[in-house]
């Protein structure tokens, strides 16, 4: 019988423990900070560390380019998906707030559930999404936090970008926030889908220039997932690990 290779040991032995410690002690923290900070900014700085953390003892370093829109001003950032480390990989490296669209039974789950509650990310039951929605992207926006989705539904299993759907795009044309698409190329490879295997690497990360949604009515909404697909996979979406670093200049805040 063949033993599993390194990785899986590392993975199970070593990164699975860590990680659960880091979820532990900085999920206590976000929650206890939620009694004085409403806004969930001391949370979202809390998720950063978490999401710094993780790369950090996974050995995945993240290489950077691009410009970010200006500070304290919202946005729609669409990112393709093709790992379980996207989320970590993009809240460790745009120094922005923050928020994610979740899955309403996502909440009950103890510490990052918790913590979605409480600092403002936006639960919402898939089948009945209703007005809420809008309604919570509106007080996001008062905040001046941004949102980031991966509208393609679930993670790619070979880095390859499926179809955008429709329904984020709809949202962001009718809350006004201009989309920044942005590019992953190499977390697939970090760790790929269905497989209890983390391997460190190099990741880029690419944030475009933003498209308004000004002028746009829902009928666009389409076309729109489409422009965006269009860009995010520009800039090599499927390249693997090994290359990433050759995209070395940094993202500009």
């Amino acid at each position: 019988m063949r033993l599993p290779p390194f990785h899986w040991w590392r993975t199970v032995c070593f990164l699975i423990p860590a990680i659960a410690m880091y979820t532990i002690v900085l999920g206590t923290m976000s929650l206890a900070s939620g009694l004085v900070d409403g806004r969930g900014v001391f949370a979202h700085r809390c998720a950063r560390w978490w999401s710094q953390l993780i790369l950090w003892t996974t050995g995945v370093r993240v290489v950077c380019r691009g410009e970010l829109p200006p500070a304290g001003e919202s946005c729609l950032f669409v990112a393709n998906h093709s790992s379980i480390y996207d989320t970590p990989i993009v809240f460790a490296t745009l120094p922005r707030q923050l928020r994610i669209i979740a899955k309403k039974a996502l909440g009950r789950v103890p510490f990052i559930g918790w913590h979605l509650q409480r600092a403002g990310h936006l639960l919402i039951d898939r089948q009945h999404p209703g007005a809420g929605v809008l309604k919570k992207m509106r007080r996001m926006i008062g905040q001046g936090a941004s949102l980031i989705v991966f509208p393609e539904g679930g993670r790619s299993a070979d880095g390859r970008v499926a179809k955008f759907k429709g329904g984020v795009f709809l949202l962001a044309i009718e809350s006004g926030l201009p989309i920044v698409p942005v590019s992953i190329a190499g977390a697939h490879e970090i760790m790929p889908r269905g497989r209890l295997m983390v391997r460190p690497g190099v990741v880029a990360l690419t944030v475009h220039p933003a498209i308004s949604t000004q002028g746009l009515s829902r009928d666009d909404a389409r076309a729109l997932g489409d422009r965006v697909q269009r860009v995010v996979t520009s800039s090599g979406t499927g390249v693997s690990s090994r290359h990433a670093d050759r995209l070395e200049p940094e993202v500009s805040s």
